[in-house]
Formats: structure tokens, sequence, C-alpha cells
């Protein structure tokens, strides 16, 4: 049982080998239990497979909250959005269905970015992606990985700004969605939707534009990230009424810097993300 005086912490912005990140979903919950976390959310990208009858198992055993949750790729006048889906109901045919179409988009787009690749005379076929991520939701973190250990480039880093990131040579669009349409999907699955990391959207006619949608909430507290740039954000949370999210947006060795719970939301706004209370005493 949970000690009544312990503040309760849940990160709810965390990736395991389900998608982009390096650890399993069972190493995750152990990681949480050893980082005094009380509630948890994996948000894997495009897929929920993590939350399967042995994970709930183990989190009722190690005495973790869990909160249903998925990040979802989109877009808007050509540039990536990302949307958070929190408190649905995992077993939601529609979801599910929307889900599996991303995963083939996902499909059709590291095809795009392989052949790119080759052009660019740093061949990698499809097979070798799919058994170096072992049958993973495959993203470009892994076709970065795979570039370095071939020797196309030093580090993660390279692979990113020289030939994967929005812009660089080797892009490809993930075809996505647009981002009512996610919305509208974690809607029909009782979910609540959160925009994720605004931090890192440009300010001006696209951001107000993407704030007219119907979210539920904005990811204020986010990473690393100083605590300053929280401020408006939370501001524009409290007029709106919106969610105040955050999480760590763990990876494990992908991105060694972040530790899971370095951000964190309280026991209130996990409840509120489960479909729990009100929000207006956010």
């Amino acid at each position: 049982m949970r000690d009544k005086f312990k503040e309760f912490r849940a990160d709810i912005h965390c990736h395991t080998t389900c998608s982009d990140g390096s650890d399993t979903p069972l190493e995750l919950l152990r990681l949480a239990q050893r980082s005094d976390l009380q509630g948890l959310s994996i948000t894997d990208h495009d897929t929920f497979d993590a939350y399967t009858p042995e994970f709930f198992k183990e989190a009722a055993a190690l005495g973790i909250a869990i909160l249903s949750g998925v990040e979802i790729s989109s877009e808007l006048d050509d540039t990536s959005v990302h949307i958070l889906g929190y408190g649905y109901d995992l077993h939601h045919a529609g979801l599910k269905q929307f889900l599996a179409l991303m995963q083939e988009k996902r499909k059709m787009r590291n095809r795009a970015i392989l052949k790119k690749l080759a052009e660019h005379k740093m061949p990698i076929t499809e097979e070798e992606l799919q058994n170096f991520a072992n049958w993973r939701t495959i993203g470009r973190p892994h076709i970065a990985q795979l570039m370095v250990q071939k020797g196309y480039v030093s580090t993660l880093r390279d692979a990113f700004e020289k030939y994967l990131r929005e812009g660089a040579l080797c892009f490809a669009s993930g075809l996505r969605f647009h981002p009512k349409e996610v919305i509208e999907i974690i809607h029909q699955a009782k979910g609540k939707a959160i925009l994720a990391h605004p931090h890192f959207i440009q300010k001006g006619a696209f951001l107000r534009k993407l704030l007219d949608l119907p979210f539920d909430g904005i990811e204020c507290y986010y990473s690393v990230l100083d605590k300053a740039l929280e401020i408006p954000w939370l501001k524009l949370a409290k007029e709106r009424g919106w969610i105040p999210t955050g999480g760590s947006d763990y990876h494990g060795a992908i991105k060694p810097h972040i530790s899971l719970g370095c951000s964190w939301v309280s026991e209130h706004i996990f409840n509120l993300l489960k479909g729990h209370g009100s929000s207006s005493s956010v």
C-alpha cells in the first residue's frame, strides 16, 4: 500500500520497445518503482501494444497506477503535430483500426526514407530494418541507429540533422491524418486528447490555428526544459479550462540525458485524465 504521506507522482509521457524506447514495458514498470513513481502512462507512438495482461498484472504487483496512453502523429499545413491520448478504452474497435492504419502509413514512410538513403549511397533494406527493430513500431530513431551501426554517420544526431529531420535530405512525410481526425478518434474511444510538447511549435498563425482545435488539454510540463518555459502554457490551459499535463518523454538509451520521472503530474491531474473529477479546480 502506498504511504499516505508520500506525494503522488506520475510520469505520463514515456516510450518502450513497442515503439522507439529501449526498455520493455515490464522493465519500464520496474524502473518506475525504483524512481519512486506511483503512476505511469506509456505513450508509445501509434500503438498501445504495451498494455498486455502481463503488464497490468505486474503493475498491480508493484503498486503502480496505470493510465492508458498513446502518442499519435498528425499533420497540419505540412507540419508534424503530435497528440497524446489518455484514458481511452483499450478495447475500442475504431481506435484499434485507426492505429493499424497508422502502422501501415509508417511502413510506407519508412520505405520512402530507405529509398532516399539508397539514392545517397546509404543502402538499408526493409528486412534489415525490421530485424534490427525487432518488429517494434518502427520509426526514424531505428533508421538512425542502423545508420550509425552501418557506419554511414557517426552519431544519431548526425543522422537526424543531415538526413532524417523535417526538411533534411532523406526526410519523407508520414502521410499523416489531420489533428482534428486524431482528436475525434480519441474522443470516440472515450479518451482525452492533449497537444504534446507545444514548446517546440513556432508561435504565430500556425499555432493559433492549432489551438482552435477541440483539445482537452496541453502538455505544460515537459522533460528537462527550463521551468520558466512552462508558465505561458499553464496560463493558456487555465484560460481555456484545459488539463495541464506533463511527462519526461523518456526513451531510455535513445535519449540518455532524460530520466524517467524528471517531469510528472499530480494525482489530481492523473485522475482527471482517467475521467474522474472536474478540470474546473485545476
